[in-house]
């Protein structure tokens, strides 16, 4: 008897739509997709969105990176920024592709809904590593063929 209570409520948390501050972790030389989604079910339902670096301030985005119109990219700052989802069925993750070291940070989605203050906001973090390849290995290798 006591299974089922817990299994709801861990059932409950974790279907939970409201996430403040979501991590992607990437390595440097990476391409790495950070999500953002929003609900479709009509054409009437597609509508424009920005994606920029620092948190979602009041309106727009900060250091805007990418405008679309709901239907394709009108405004995009770097090649390296790029939107490959259906952006036609809510798929507006963005692609940074061939990351580096200074990629990391809070990035800000945001869907413009109509009405006052109904924007979709999602904060997401961003952590770009060093490639973890150490510099001693070719050495060894080297020493051992010469040897």
């Amino acid at each position: 008897p006591l299974a089922c209570p817990v299994l709801n409520s861990s059932v409950v948390l974790s279907a939970g739509p409201t996430i403040s501050e979501r991590v992607v972790v990437g390595e440097v030389g990476q391409n790495i997709i950070v999500p953002c989604t929003y609900r479709v079910r009509s054409t009437r339902d597609i509508t424009s969105m920005c994606w920029g670096r620092g948190s979602c301030p009041n309106s727009q985005c900060s250091r805007t990176l990418i405008w679309t119109d709901g239907r394709k990219v009108t405004e995009q700052h770097g090649s390296r920024y790029l939107l490959q989802g259906n952006l036609l069925e809510g798929d507006v993750s963005l692609t940074i592709m061939n990351t580096e070291e200074a990629d990391s940070g809070i990035y800000c989605c945001r869907v413009e809904h109509r009405g006052w203050f109904n924007d979709q906001k999602v904060n997401l973090k961003v952590v770009i590593m060093k490639a973890r390849i150490s510099t001693a290995s070719p050495h060894t290798y080297t020493s051992e063929q010469t040897s």
